[in-house]
């Protein structure tokens, strides 16, 4: 995929770091996973999802990841190339096999949840710091699992470092999974801490702005945040719509109505979306957005990710999307 520029020959390629993985989902309901028999593979990670939605919609789009030499590693390769997106950083290692991650939904709506880590936490910081910045406007950080004891750890941080150095646009979103830290949730808070005061635009779910700041309400997240950071970000709420806060002030951007048949990548899309219309300008131009324009990009977020709402499976929801959606 050849470098797209603008007039000014500011690069408007977009970079999304962290895991890659199959996602295997047991299709027995109600069933455990030691008591399931059939499994859906599929493509999956945050990041992974990201950059197909910003592939989807038109972006140009990196993704750094590692997977192993086996059959899943060589789908989510192709299958990241299908969509267009560029695998020069997603790198294939013979010596570990591709992380896997296995899910079922009990009875008591509780998920019954394994998780098989392989490649994606290999990726190195010597690795990483091939990537050649200045062919970068956007660095996207949506890896739960990089906050997980690992090469990956240091890479992302090291990675966060450069990208501040030269001043590129920086977006993160948490992805706190429970059932990856639930016997040590502060270590996930305290990193999440480190993205969050530095960077320029992060996405949370409601549950991860009360996790990350210890409040009981959605108001009083919002005031720690505002009070803690200086990026502009949104807060999903699913059908309540989005919480956005830019310029220290708060409105809520309404949820497109969609009777949802999967909403599993919606979040992804929602962040996708919202790295697209802001790829083609320069970091200050960003940040001289006005609240009127913040909400018009977060309102067509809305839009992709209720649209991925609409079919069974992140992957082939994003098949359906286009910057059409926008219109």
């Amino acid at each position: 995929m050849s470098l797209q520029t603008k007039g000014d020959g500011t690069h408007n390629k977009i970079l999304c770091i962290g895991e890659a993985l199959i996602d295997m989902i047991c299709v027995d309901k109600g069933k455990s996973l030691s008591s399931g028999n059939n499994f859906l593979k599929k493509t999956g990670g945050a990041p992974t999802n990201v950059a197909a939605a910003i592939a989807a919609l038109g972006g140009i789009v990196e993704l750094a990841a590692k997977v192993g030499t086996d059959p899943f590693g060589n789908q989510l390769v192709k299958e990241m190339q299908d969509f267009g997106v560029s695998t020069q950083w997603m790198l294939q290692d013979s010596n570990y096999f591709t992380t896997f991650a296995f899910v079922s939904l009990m009875e008591d709506g509780e998920r019954d949840f394994y998780f098989n880590r392989g490649a994606d936490g290999q990726l190195t910081r010597e690795e990483v710091d091939g990537i050649d910045l200045d062919d970068l406007s956007i660095i996207h950080f949506g890896s739960a699992t990089a906050f997980l004891h690992g090469p990956l750890q240091a890479a992302y941080l090291s990675l966060l470092h450069k990208a501040l150095q030269k001043k590129l646009f920086i977006s993160f979103d948490p992805n706190y999974r429970h059932l990856l830290f639930k016997n040590n949730s502060q270590t996930f808070i305290d990193q999440a801490w480190n993205f969050l005061e530095c960077c320029h635009f992060f996405k949370l779910s409601d549950e991860e702005a009360l996790l990350i700041t210890g409040s009981t309400t959605l108001q009083d997240a919002a005031n720690v945040l505002m009070e803690k950071t200086s990026a502009t970000f949104a807060i999903t709420l699913g059908k309540e719509g989005t919480m956005l806060s830019c310029r220290k002030s708060i409105s809520i951007i309404p949820s497109i109505p969609v009777k949802p048949v999967d909403t599993t990548g919606a979040g992804d899309a929602f962040v996708g979306a919202v790295l697209y219309q802001l790829c083609t300008k320069t970091l200050p131009e960003i940040q001289s957005l006005s609240t009127a324009a913040w909400a018009h990009i977060i309102g067509n977020g809305n839009k992709a990710g209720a649209r991925t709402c609409e079919y069974m499976g992140a992957m082939d929801a994003f098949k359906h999307l286009s910057n059409d959606i926008f219109k």
